[in-house]
């Protein structure tokens, strides 16, 4: 391949479907035809000598040499970009709605302090919230349907942390980490003295579950040591499953962020689980073709100050109080 006859026009549509993973989506985004994207990737093989993007039932998926090629392709033309076209970005003045995946519990904890900012310092911006229904949220960034997710995705993170998605588009930021608890009403039975693993497994459970299927995090950790647990009730938010518990003798499992977001802290309490558990980590995940949209990242920036400045204050003053 000769660079110099090289149409670089063809680079923009080579980043533009990396970043999509589709071409007609692609071609939404370029104000081109499906069959111009097409025409333009095959041009870029033919001078390339790879096929680049394979298709797929979903889309397309990256060979091998896309994957090592995009980097550097798109690291270009932000640089190029920043250089013809700088702006200035004026927040107060920005007009766009977001539309935010989060479980009900972590939406009560961060939206009132996002709410407050938008309204003091960004009144054309918007929000939308969207049902978290899955630990695996990127196929819902992939098709568009949401702009960001926010919340507890352990196999997603690690993936991506390990580089086994060298070709995937989805960003991730990391908000809070934090521990899980047992937690009861004020007057259970087991609310006095050390929660024992026995006394743990003889009671009744709620599980809160997203899917609704009855096995969760802490019955693989029982598994492991030879023991489990009755899950009596399954519910799907966090705000149903404390007020079941404050009104019953089922035992649940939360993150301890999340207790104040149930609504029933006064007459619920928290126990030291008589088992290790690993931390819980809340992190933020967005697609790449956000990467440099201003609003965008006021958005995540926004996330990351209040959970620095409202939210983990917030909860070291409640775990103070717990341990007094």
């Amino acid at each position: 391949m000769n660079f110099l006859t090289l149409d670089l026009n063809l680079l923009r549509v080579f980043d533009t479907v990396m970043v999509e993973q589709n071409l007609t989506r692609a071609a939404d985004k370029l104000a081109m035809t499906q069959p111009a994207v097409s025409n333009a990737l095959k041009r870029l093989r033919s001078s390339l000598s790879d096929e680049l993007l394979i298709r797929t039932a979903y889309g397309v998926k990256p060979t091998p040499r896309a994957e090592a090629l995009w980097p550097a392709v798109r690291q270009a033309l932000s640089t190029l970009e920043a250089a013809i076209a700088p702006t200035t970005f004026d927040v107060s003045k920005a007009q766009a709605t977001f539309r935010m995946a989060m479980a009900d519990a972590t939406a009560a904890l961060w939206m009132p302090s996002l709410v407050r900012a938008i309204e003091r310092d960004a009144p054309g911006l918007n929000a939308r919230m969207v049902p978290l229904t899955t630990r695996e949220p990127r196929p819902m960034l992939l098709r568009g349907d949401i702009d960001i997710a926010v919340g507890y995705f352990p196999g997603v993170v690690a993936q991506l942390a390990a580089g086994q998605g060298a070709g995937s588009p989805i960003r991730h930021d990391r908000l809070y980490s934090g521990h899980y608890v047992c937690v009861m009403r004020q007057d259970h039975p087991l609310a006095k003295g050390e929660l024992t693993l026995d006394d743990y497994c003889k009671a009744n459970h709620l599980l809160v579950s997203f899917s609704g299927r009855a096995h969760g995090l802490v019955d693989d950790v029982l598994a492991q040591m030879g023991r489990e647990r009755h899950i009596l009730l399954t519910v799907n938010q966090f705000f149903t499953g404390g007020r079941v518990v404050a009104n019953s003798d089922l035992l649940t499992v939360l993150p301890h962020h999340l207790m104040s977001s149930t609504g029933m802290t006064d007459e619920l309490v928290w126990k030291k689980l008589p088992f290790d558990m690993p931390d819980v980590h809340i992190d933020m995940l967005w697609h790449e073709r956000d990467g440099r949209n201003p609003a965008h990242k006021w958005l995540r920036d926004n996330l990351i100050d209040m959970t620095n400045d409202t939210i983990i204050p917030e909860l070291g003053r409640d775990k103070q109080l717990a341990d007094t």
